[in-house]
C-alpha cells in the first residue's frame, strides 16, 4: 500500500470506503466533513492506494495540544494485511514531527474489534468522558 496525501479526485472513492466500513452516520455528512478537513491542515489527511485505488484513509489532526485521528478505514477486502497499523504509524510520524505528545482516539463504545485493533497497538483506555455537543446541523448534501 502506498500512503499520500488526500487529493480532491479522491472524495468519491473515500466516501464509497467510508460506507463500505460502516463509518458514514446520517449526522455527520463525509462530504462537508471532508471539506471541512481541507480547511485546516489538509497535509494530514491521508489515503492508502493500490494499484491507484483508495483502500484506506486516516483523517488526522493535531491542535497543539493533543493528535487526534478519525476516519481511519481499511477496504474490507484488505482487511488483515496490516494497511491499518501502517496508516496508524504514519499518523504518528507525523504527529511527532509537529511536536505532539499523545494521541486521542473516539471510537464507538460498541465497537470491540476498533477497540481491540487499537489496543494491539499499544493504546490504552484513559479514565475520561467524551462529552459533545453539535453546534453546526449537517444537512445532506446534494453531492455524491
Amino acid at each position: 500500500m502506498k500512503i499520500r496525501p488526500y487529493q480532491t479526485q479522491d472524495e468519491l472513492a473515500v466516501v464509497a470506503l467510508w460506507e463500505n466500513c460502516g463509518l458514514i452516520r446520517p449526522w455527520n455528512d463525509p462530504y462537508k466533513d471532508i471539506a471541512r478537513k481541507l480547511t485546516e491542515q489538509p497535509e494530514l489527511f491521508l489515503v492508502g492506494t493500490e494499484t491507484d485505488k483508495v483502500i484506506a484513509t486516516a483523517m488526522i489532526g493535531f491542535d497543539g495540544h493533543r493528535g487526534w485521528v478519525y476516519y481511519l478505514a481499511v477496504d474490507p477486502e484488505f482487511r488483515q494485511m496490516s494497511y491499518g497499523k501502517a496508516l496508524m504509524r504514519e499518523a504518528e510520524r507525523l504527529l511527532i514531527a509537529r511536536g505532539c505528545p499523545k494521541v486521542n482516539l473516539l471510537i464507538r463504545s460498541t465497537n470491540k474489534q476498533v477497540i481491540d485493533f487499537y489496543l494491539s497497538l499499544g493504546y490504552v483506555q484513559d479514565d475520561v468522558i467524551s462529552l459533545g455537543r453539535r453546534i453546526i446541523e449537517d444537512l445532506p448534501s446534494q453531492e455524491g
